[in-house]
């Protein structure tokens, strides 16, 4: 029997026509989350070409760091897509560990950060496009900071709270509205000059058509491509020794921005251990610490960075051919061997000096000092962005040097390195608070039997006292060897030489210190551990400085050392000392010649700078002649007549203190000056030293300020990672600047110059004087540049 065909056609009609209406009711029904927001066909602008370089200049400056508001990192499309979450990393109060929140490590896609409490700033995560421009968090943000904008270089007002201090409102779409009505200021860029018509408009396009984003092209070159190889291949070479030096080096570069120096336009790179082999796309393991058990096979791994370049986080190395030769001699050229590879338990983590004990300790301590600035830059300066965890337990300013391999200890002796390795274990792995109190008297007490071996060895080998040439020249040739460091409140800078005033403090740092100090600090510090991990980093770290201190005192007159050690550790750190650390050496004499400067601490310190500089003044550089130049008559033949008058103009501030220039004490920590003329510009960081009666406490640091002893170091170029305060002055005016500064006595006065030559948030050249302090980075020293963050700038 045949069927008719025309009820069929009519089934198959009644069919789609029913299937049309669902698809048109389904459209309506909001999308959920993880789905995909819809996207216009048509788009108006290109994300890398249009919109990433609008948010590198107006977002990225508060919003690139661990510390960004509420976790929303910009500096990548992956940071963006990401979104924002309502727990912070910072927590001083925190009883647990939380979760990692690493880009491009803890999650791998926009489902698994919704999962861990990510919510989208792009789109409505309910209803994607459907809620237009009002569904996203980003545009209403944007659009709350055109309505209500701020007087041009105003002061803002004091509602408005700015820096690390006050706590970050962290508004979803449901609870904007509240956030609008009771921060009327609070839109973005939070509290500065806000986006031109323009910018607004092209940002408001760009998320009405979808907030299409695509990640940072990388198209390496055949010979960056070739590097990568090479480079691999070094890490993943077969063989105990091998693997062994591999996860050394890991360990000691896993923090670095990785860079191929001798190709042109090298990107940057970050070494990981990636569970895929080369080849194949990376596929980072997940481990909280780089010396965390892999828990699988991985392979050693060279990732492009496809973000844009943060100072604060910007810590590069360098590798090329001559790098790997001299790798392949100082590891692999001499005969040692080891039975069975060291595993990646408590004791393996806690005394790195145990684990690769099979590494001649000499070529570990030379391969630290070769990039002894980037080894201190990552303790010092770092990755964690907010860092007064471990910067409270140094000054604002002194002079870091090392012993000289030759004739270190340690790396020398096989008889004392047995001796002291089991006393050199660090603290930290035990994050539960009842391990505080425990781990701090464990570990104090083994470093302090440590100091009192090394003080006994010390004075055995040299009875006549320690000789200048203990330290490290930089073998004549290596900068490295002399060092600066700043500490600007909860952040610190590191610079290549010896540079302000002779300090009142300088570590001499030894391998046992630089290793336990990167080890502590870097490798073993994990930014979103608890309270107690925190703390017992911060007091790990307190004996470190204690003991470069000591160290020290091996090379001043032992009659003076008592008073030099006093001057540091004044009123309640007496008792500390006679609690906590160790006691000192006054019984070995010292081999320098200090001349007569009994009873002066300042003339000591002197003669050591004068000393010190006979030593390694091949590797000294370029005198400080703006900070060291007590006569105002200083001249630097390598500088042009102009910034030859610059210079004699700022010498002054820069040889006064509290006392005899009260300005200083009013000075933001880091101040940019930028000095133009019709032809051009210089740069200049105006830095303030704040003076302590000791820094040995983790509380109570402004009852320990002494302010009539701070002094100003200024510095050319750019100095620190977060500018406090900038001043754009013209190169005519700048004798009426000093003036004016050197007048100064009050914060109200102070605030008259702001209103001059300062650039407020609100200044109207605020973004482009801002990128311009950058631009001068880039041109001057490339390799370094990044984006300066403001999260820390003043209302001055």
């Amino acid at each position: 029997m045949k069927l008719s065909s025309r009820p069929f056609r009519g089934l198959i009609g009644l069919g789609l026509l029913t299937l049309t209406a669902l698809i048109i009711a389904c459209s309506e029904i909001p999308q959920y989350p993880h789905s995909e927001p819809a996207v216009s066909p048509q788009q108006s602008f290109a994300y890398q070409r249009d919109i990433k370089p609008l948010l590198e200049n107006r977002c990225m400056a508060c919003h690139g760091c661990y510390d960004a508001p509420c976790q929303l990192k910009l500096t990548s499309a992956d940071g963006v897509k990401r979104g924002a979450s309502q727990q912070q990393v910072y927590n001083a109060m925190r009883l647990e560990d939380m979760p990692p929140t690493r880009l491009g490590t803890d999650a791998q896609s926009e489902a698994q950060w919704r999962e861990q409490g990510f919510f989208s700033v792009l789109h409505d995560a309910d209803q994607g496009a459907a809620a237009g421009l009002n569904g996203s968090l980003l545009f209403r943000m944007l659009e709350l900071g055109q309505r209500n904008p701020l007087p041009a270089n105003s002061r803002l007002p004091d509602e408005i709270k700015i820096g690390t201090a006050h706590s970050f409102s962290c508004p979803t779409l449901d609870t904007f509205a509240d956030y609008a009505q009771a921060n009327p200021h609070g839109g973005m860029p939070y509290a500065t000059t806000g986006l031109s018509a323009d910018e607004f408009a092209r940002l408001s396009q760009w998320i009405a058509e979808g907030a299409v984003t695509e990640p940072m092209p990388w198209q390496p070159s055949a010979a960056e491509t070739a590097s990568i190889e090479r480079w691999e291949n070094f890490f993943n070479q077969t063989g105990r020794r091998e693997h062994l030096v591999a996860r050394y080096l890991f360990e000691h570069l896993f923090v670095a921005h990785i860079h191929f120096p001798t190709i042109n336009g090298s990107s940057f790179y970050e070494l990981v251990r990636s569970s895929t082999p080369p080849g194949e796309p990376v596929v980072p393991l997940r481990t909280v610490r780089p010396n965390d058990a892999p828990e699988q096979a991985f392979y050693y791994r060279l990732r492009p960075l496809r973000e844009t370049l943060v100072e604060k986080t910007h810590i590069t190395y360098g590798l090329d051919d001559q790098r790997m030769q001299r790798w392949q001699q100082l590891f692999l050229g001499d005969d040692w061997d080891l039975a069975v590879l060291p595993g990646y338990g408590y004791s393996e983590r806690a005394n790195p000096f145990a684990t690769f004990i099979s590494i001649p300790a000499k070529a570990r301590y030379e391969f630290m000092l070769d990039t002894a600035e980037y080894f201190v830059r990552t303790f010092i300066r770092g990755p964690v962005c907010r860092g007064q965890v471990a910067t409270d337990v140094i000054r604002d300013h002194f002079w870091a040097i090392f012993e000289d391999p030759a004739q270190e200890a340690y790396v020398n002796n096989p008889l004392y390195r047995s001796q002291t390795t089991p006393l050199l274990g660090l603290p930290g792995q035990d994050s539960d608070l009842l391990d505080l109190g425990s781990a701090w008297l464990k570990y104090s007490s083994k470093r302090n039997q440590y100091l009192q071996l090394r003080h006994q060895h010390y004075g055995q080998r040299k009875t006549g006292g320690a000789t200048l040439d203990e330290l490290w020249d930089g073998d004549g040739y290596n900068q490295d060897a002399l060092l600066t460091i700043f500490r600007h409140h909860d952040s610190a800078s590191v610079r290549k030489g010896l540079w302000g005033k002779v300090p009142d403090t300088i570590w001499v740092m030894d391998y046992p210190l630089l290793e336990r100090t990167y080890y502590e600090l870097v490798v073993n510090f994990n930014v979103f551990g608890s309270l107690s991990h925190q703390a017992q980093t911060r007091l790990y770290f307190d004996l470190i400085r204690n003991g470069s201190e000591q160290n020290f005192l091996r090379f001043v007159p032992a009659a003076q050392r008592r008073a030099l050690y006093d001057q540091w550790y004044q009123g309640h750190a007496q008792l500390k000392d006679a609690i906590a650390y160790t006691d000192l050496d006054r019984n070995t004499p010292t081999a320098l010649d200090y001349g007569d400067t009994q009873g002066n601490n300042a003339a000591v310190m002197r003669r050591f700078a004068v000393l010190l500089a006979e030593r390694a003044g091949a590797v000294s550089g370029t005198p400080d002649t703006l900070n060291r130049c007590p006569q105002n008559n200083c001249q630097r033949p390598d500088l042009g007549p102009e910034q030859q008058k610059i210079q004699r103009l700022l010498q002054p501030l820069a040889q006064g203190t509290g006392a005899t220039l009260p300005v200083i004490q009013q000075l933001p920590e880091v101040s940019f000056l930028r000095i133009t003329s019709a032809e051009q510009r210089w740069v200049y960081s105006l830095v303030h030293n704040r003076a302590h009666t000791n820094v040995a406490f983790m509380f109570g640091e402004k009852d320990r300020l002494q302010p009539e002893r701070d002094d100003l170091t200024i510095m050319e170029g750019t100095l620190g990672s977060y500018p406090n305060f900038s001043f754009d002055v013209e190169l005519e005016a700048l004798p009426d600047f000093v003036a004016a500064l050197q007048a100064a006595r009050t914060a109200e006065q102070l605030h008259s110059i702001a209103d001059r030559w300062g650039v407020r948030r609100t200044h109207p050249q605020f973004w482009e004087i801002l990128s311009d302090f950058r631009q001068y980075v880039e041109e001057t020293d490339p390799t370094q540049a990044g984006l300066f963050d403001i999260n820390r700038y003043q209302n001055l």
